[in-house]
């Protein structure tokens, strides 16, 4: 049996993750980015501090559970989307960590994408290997995309859909951090909305498969300002991005019919999105937030794959 590891560092997480050719996640490791109190993030110099102090500790701890002498192959997400100029300093850590273990131990090194990581996490717990030989749309909804893709294997990606302006995350984040929770605040949003139990009539701006969410800022703002109660904004924030999502989802299939949908990235985690889009679109694949947040379990199965030790053609 081959070993494989994935270090991800992303602009929310340090996360590592160990992969075995049997189809399994052996074990896997995540440390949030530390953010002072009413900030919506890190300069990209502090992210890389804070990546390179938790990466010598988290690879400690992943050691007390697989033995790394046996890994076979090291993934990094090297950049953050499949794209030319695409570019950020955090992942800088992530390359240099794998780049110095792949060279320690004589194995090769496989450099891909944040977003490819995302992707491969997400077809991975939705359908394992069938979703990996052929296209998918994919939605990667986090704080940095709100992407509408055509996946193809994981190998090509193009994207069909974003917002032009504010994506999904920032809007999240952004109401949450006003309402005094930390960053990120998806998963605190998503619980204060899960207590709401009046009826929310949400509103999107959506033309073909392009969004706006910089509406959805202001709307809760006024929400806020009118009195309404914090769990009623949460929510109206989470179903405004699902309603945009149906109705992207809907555009595509026009174009693309009969894919697969699935859903990637950290504001997919939310219980009140899938729920709500599921009742309108039930075949449209959410997997466990572990899968749908930032990891690098898939950057794991991506240095599998491209390394000839899993999924073999």
């Amino acid at each position: 049996m081959n070993y494989t590891l994935g270090i991800d560092t992303s602009n929310y997480a340090t996360s590592l993750a160990v992969f075995d050719t049997a189809g399994e996640v052996v074990c896997a490791k995540k440390r949030f980015l530390p953010v002072k109190s009413g900030q919506l993030g890190l300069r990209q110099s502090d992210a890389l501090f804070h990546h390179t102090s938790a990466l010598p500790e988290l690879m400690a701890e992943l050691a007390n559970e697989a033995e790394l002498t046996k890994i076979d192959a090291v993934g990094v997400s090297a950049k953050p989307r499949p794209a030319e100029g695409s570019y950020m300093p955090c992942f800088l850590a992530g390359v240099s960590a794998a780049q110095a273990f792949a060279l320690a131990r004589g194995i090769p090194l496989i450099r891909t994408t944040h977003q490819q990581g995302h992707a491969a996490a997400a077809l991975f717990a939705a359908g394992g290997e069938e979703l990996f030989r052929r296209k998918v749309l994919l939605f990667h909804v986090s704080g940095g995309t709100t992407d509408l893709l055509l996946c193809d294997q994981v190998r090509q990606i193009q994207l069909l859909g974003t917002s032009s302006d504010l994506y999904a995350g920032q809007a999240v984040d952004r109401i949450g951090v006003r309402l005094g929770f930390p960053f990120p605040a998806g998963a605190m949003v998503s619980e204060l909305a899960a207590g709401c139990a009046e009826p929310v009539k949400p509103k999107s701006s959506v033309k073909g498969m392009t969004c706006s969410l910089s509406g959805l800022e202001n709307q809760c703002n006024a929400l806020l300002k009118a009195g309404k109660a914090p769990e009623y904004v949460c929510k109206y924030c989470l179903l405004c991005i699902a309603d945009t999502l149906v109705k992207m989802t809907k555009a595509a299939r026009e174009l693309y019919p009969g894919l697969p949908v699935v859903c990637a990235g950290g504001v997919m985690s939310s219980l009140v999105i899938r729920d709500w889009v599921q009742r309108r679109l039930p075949d449209v694949m959410f997997v466990p937030a572990a899968y749908a947040s930032d990891n690098a379990m898939g950057v794991a199965i991506l240095a599998a794959r491209e390394a000839g030790l899993w999924l073999k053609s």
